[in-house]
């Protein structure tokens, strides 16, 4: 009775590990996945043509070096395009600028307005706006973790219990280790229209959300359940530019 006290609750988890009551790998690893997909939003005014429009490349003004590995003022542009499309915005593709989408950038940026005079003829000719996002927070803001490791317990209970039923709850009790462990990371997005005659501004918003990054791990006798997830940076980033667009849409 001594021993089943550690051993049938220990067992019982390895139990249920091999026969299928706890989820594959694979099941958990995809669900882990779905949350990371792209998760499309219907806009509320998408049966209403929005204004023909540029997006121009925005600035990370973070200086996180993790979050600047992994995304670019061209990835936040791209997610740009691609929501305000599905907004039903007219979308004038930078691909289409080609050169002279520097150009543009320098004349808008200084707020010359006579220098975008020169680009009102052809495809650009019936642009109304220019779209920035810049990304102007990316920090991991807290983490956390914890651990239970019940090497200690183990040895002390086999020793006052000792013979064969002290070595096997020693053993089972050394066997058991949990850690888990979290951060958080906050990140802030502004976009910001400009009249694509003037460069004057229109309207602006902010936006910001949380990303909590974590992982678990346990084993018990030998057996080990781990699992890691998260909403990916460039996930949460096109989620941002989501509500923005979505903020636009409303404007109409």
């Amino acid at each position: 009775m001594k021993i089943g006290y550690f051993v049938i609750p220990a067992f019982f988890a390895v139990a249920c590990m091999l026969s299928g009551c706890i989820p594959s790998s694979s099941e958990r690893a995809n669900v882990k996945a779905d949350k990371a997909m792209y998760q499309p939003i219907n806009y509320v005014n998408v049966g209403k043509k929005g204004p023909t429009l540029v997006v121009l490349p925005g600035r990370i003004k973070s200086n996180n070096a993790t979050f600047a590995q992994k995304i670019t003022s061209n990835n936040i542009a791209d997610f740009g395009e691609m929501e305000l499309s599905n907004a039903n915005f007219g979308i004038l593709e930078r691909s289409d600028l080609g050169p002279m989408l520097n150009e543009i950038s320098l004349a808008v940026n200084m707020g010359d307005p006579n220098a975008l005079k020169k680009f009102k003829r052809g495809k650009f000719k019936s642009t109304k706006w220019f779209v920035k996002f810049d990304i102007l927070k990316a920090e991991k803001v807290a983490q956390a973790g914890q651990g239970i490791d019940l090497s200690t317990i183990g040895r002390i209970a086999g020793t006052l219990v000792g013979g064969i039923d002290g070595s096997v709850i020693s053993t089972a009790g050394r066997s058991v280790r949990t850690i888990d462990t979290a951060g958080v990371w906050i990140i802030g997005l502004r976009y910001k229209v400009m009249d694509a005659s003037t460069s004057e501004q229109v309207t602006s918003g902010y936006f910001e959300d949380k990303m909590e990054v974590g992982a678990k791990a346990t084993s018990v006798l030998g057996v080990s359940l781990s699992e890691a997830g998260r909403v990916t940076l460039d996930s949460m980033v096109q989620r941002l530019v989501q509500k923005a667009v979505a903020d636009l849409d409303k404007q109409k």
